[in-house]
């Protein structure tokens, strides 16, 4: 396994040494630098530190392990592939992500998932153990959202607004959650046995990762959120 010690390496300067370096590496000491993997295909990637902003960006079939927070727009536009995160995140994760997996132990910023999507078979997954900041799933369009609220301490499992301008995807939330309030265009009920099966193998895979009991996950309710309509918003584009 290659090494690439980013402790007095620029952005640009990380990242050309990790699109010479061998299929397995380590970038050790990082600090904050931008665009680690941006694009990438075909390696596996460990980071010691902290990463910047746009981790993973228009990742192509990577695979992605910090053992440490990271900043904002992880997984930008990804395509294909897997992050995990040791820790927390900023804002924006997952923007317009159309493939691939964010998992992430810890919490989320604002706007994760901001207008994820689906694309022809890829089903873009993200996990979020802790909580999630306001305006989660924002302009969703598809794929699935998970956000388990694990050691919340108290906290609500997401913030304001969540799934606004929703219209497509899907979003589970760990609790019953009651005491949040969803935009009328989306639909919100307790997920049943046939739900559960859909997220079921994501759920298996995540608790592998972080070495989480699926079990202890599957014993509390979990709430789905849905679209009520493919397209609530087609009156304020498109002309009657």
């Amino acid at each position: 396994m290659q090494v690439i010690n980013a402790a007095n390496l620029d952005y640009e300067a990380v990242n050309k040494a990790l699109r010479e370096a061998d299929r397995e590496c380590t970038i050790e000491c990082c600090h904050g630098q931008r665009f680690i993997a941006a694009g990438m295909s075909d390696k596996n990637v460990t980071i010691n530190g902290i990463p910047g902003n746009a981790l993973g960006a228009y990742l192509n079939n990577a695979h992605i392990t910090v053992k440490a927070n990271a900043q904002d727009a992880v997984g930008d536009t990804m395509n294909e592939g897997k992050i995990l995160i040791h820790g927390s995140i900023g804002d924006a994760a997952g923007y317009a992500m159309r493939g691939g997996k964010i998992y992430v132990q810890g919490n989320a910023g604002y706007r994760a998932g901001i207008h994820m999507k689906a694309y022809k078979e890829k089903i873009p997954v993200m996990i979020i153990g802790g909580c999630a900041g306001s305006f989660l799933g924002e302009y969703q369009a598809g794929g699935i959202i998970i956000v388990l609220g694990l050691d919340k301490d108290g906290k609500r499992i997401v913030g304001n607004f969540p799934c606004t301008g929703m219209h497509g995807g899907k979003m589970f939330l760990r609790g019953n959650c009651e005491e949040i309030r969803f935009p009328k265009q989306v639909t919100v009920r307790c997920a049943g046995p046939r739900d559960l099966t859909e997220i079921h193998e994501y759920l298996s895979e995540y608790c592998d990762n972080f070495g989480y009991s699926l079990d202890e996950l599957l014993s509390a309710p979990f709430t789905v959120i849905t679209p009520d309509s493919k397209n609530p918003y087609k009156q304020m584009y498109v002309a009657n």
